[in-house]
């Protein structure tokens, strides 16, 4: 892994030389395991569940949750430690449409500001207050939260889900480092474009920088506290995108955690995660042989290909276009996990794509950062749905054959760049990149 502080020399030296329904009677308890509590219910015909009890196998159980209720209409599917419910896949006549539940967090908040918010210093932005649900003032707040998300849950029409997604962004790259030194327009007009700095520089599938594998273990000892002292409830899905970062910061921020085994990091990984495509090196991801020796804790979605056939080199994913992508990977999730608590290691333009999606405000994430959103899905049909994300055509983006003098920050044949000498900024396709192109080096993070 490369300094920062070596990034000048690589850079001076590129500068010269750039290379069924049911009806059930539903408890809610906590289930103590490990170093956290999980909320827990279970049908019940004819008896409740005691306040307290021994379970039998050494673990103990008390019971927090709200007062018993009947919930009908409702297929409620027993996984790990939570009741949950998946979302009906879309068909030729539904729908999934999504919206964001505010209220429970502070990045929902127009007032709260982008700028310097850190999740690591305000509970991952869990606003501290009370549930109409709060039946012990002993629980922490993420306890009572979780107790609050299963009534919302238990609650729901059968065609109503709710997820609580922590979507994590990656933490710095060779490539967020490069574009820093060189500034952004730059960087989208000239450099990006580039294998690398150097050949000791690559940001093709770009790894974590010093800085980036700090950031995600500062996330790892921020969830192991969490964890420890507000019992949050254990993620129960863990999804990543197949770039390197990705893979390396998912890697660092969960994989040595204290964590029951039915909670293990057991990552999968999701194309649909991938950054906006545009023609930038740093978007193509290496092949699925590469990522299995590296990564052999990860698994693969179903159809995921040897070679990477999504990036081209030659046109950029215009924003329509992403947000299909990313509904389109939304709508897999929701209608084949029935967790309720999943992670996304993500990027920033990921990112914002899905929670356009979800109906949320922008909320810019440094590297590293992480934002928890609820997401509500309903599956209705086509006419009654309020919302609609549809494809949309890739463009190529303007760029300059010499480092240029500035540009327009903007992707997509809207942009412009100021390339030396005035030369007119090239607007046709990018030749083919090579076919024999540097592996990305192991960082050993």
């Amino acid at each position: 892994m490369l300094t920062t502080s070596l990034l000048t020399a690589f850079v001076a030296g590129a500068l010269a030389n750039p290379c069924g329904e049911v009806k059930t009677v539903t408890r809610t308890w906590w289930y103590q395991e490990g170093g956290s509590v999980q909320p827990q219910s279970q049908a019940w015909a004819d008896h409740e569940l005691p306040a307290s009890t021994a379970s039998g196998d050494g673990h103990s159980w008390s019971d927090h949750g709200p007062p018993t209720k009947t919930t009908s209409g409702t297929t409620k599917t027993m996984t790990g430690a939570s009741s949950t419910t998946t979302t009906a896949k879309p068909t030729a006549d539904t729908v999934i449409e999504y919206s964001t539940v505010g209220g429970y967090f502070l990045q929902d908040d127009n007032s709260t500001s982008t700028t310097g918010f850190d999740y690591a210093n305000v509970n991952f932005g869990l606003i501290n207050q009370t549930y109409d649900t709060d039946t012990d003032a002993s629980l922490t707040q993420w306890q009572r939260f979780a107790v609050k998300l299963k009534d919302l849950q238990d609650s729901a029409p059968k065609d109503t889900s709710y997820k609580l997604v922590f979507m994590g962004r990656h933490g710095e790259g060779n490539h967020n480092a490069m574009e820093s030194y060189v500034g952004t327009p730059a960087w989208n007009c000239y450099w990006a474009l580039l294998e690398g700095a150097n050949s000791s520089f690559i940001y093709a599938d770009a790894p974590v920088t010093e800085s980036g594998a700090a950031q995600a273990e500062k996330a790892n000892k921020y969830w192991a506290s969490r964890y420890a002292e507000q019992k949050i409830p254990y993620i129960e899905s863990y999804y990543s995108s197949p770039m390197q970062r990705c893979l390396q910061t998912a890697e660092l921020t969960f994989a040595d955690l204290d964590l029951p085994a039915k909670y293990a990091f057991k990552p999968v990984i999701l194309e649909g995660l991938r950054e906006g495509m545009a023609e930038h090196t740093c978007n193509r991801r290496s092949t699925k042989s590469w990522i299995e020796e590296n990564f052999p804790e990860f698994s693969f979605e179903a159809g995921f290909t040897e070679n990477d056939e999504l990036w081209t080199g030659v046109t950029a994913e215009v924003q329509p276009a992403q947000d299909f992508r990313s509904k389109t990977m939304l709508d897999e999730v929701f209608s084949s996990d029935d967790n309720t608590y999943l992670s996304f290691t993500s990027h920033s333009g990921e990112i914002s794509s899905i929670l356009r999606v979800v109906g949320h405000r922008l909320f810019s994430l440094s590297t590293g950062q992480i934002i928890p959103v609820l997401i509500k899905a309903v599956t209705t049909t086509p006419e009654k749905a309020t919302t609609t994300v549809t494809s949309a055509t890739w463009t190529p983006s303007p760029f300059c054959t010499e480092p240029p003098v500035t540009s327009i920050p903007a992707w997509g044949s809207g942009g412009g760049c100021v390339c030396q000498s005035s030369a007119a900024p090239t607007i046709t396709e990018l030749p083919d990149f090579p076919t024999v192109t540097a592996t990305p080096a192991s960082t050993g993070a």
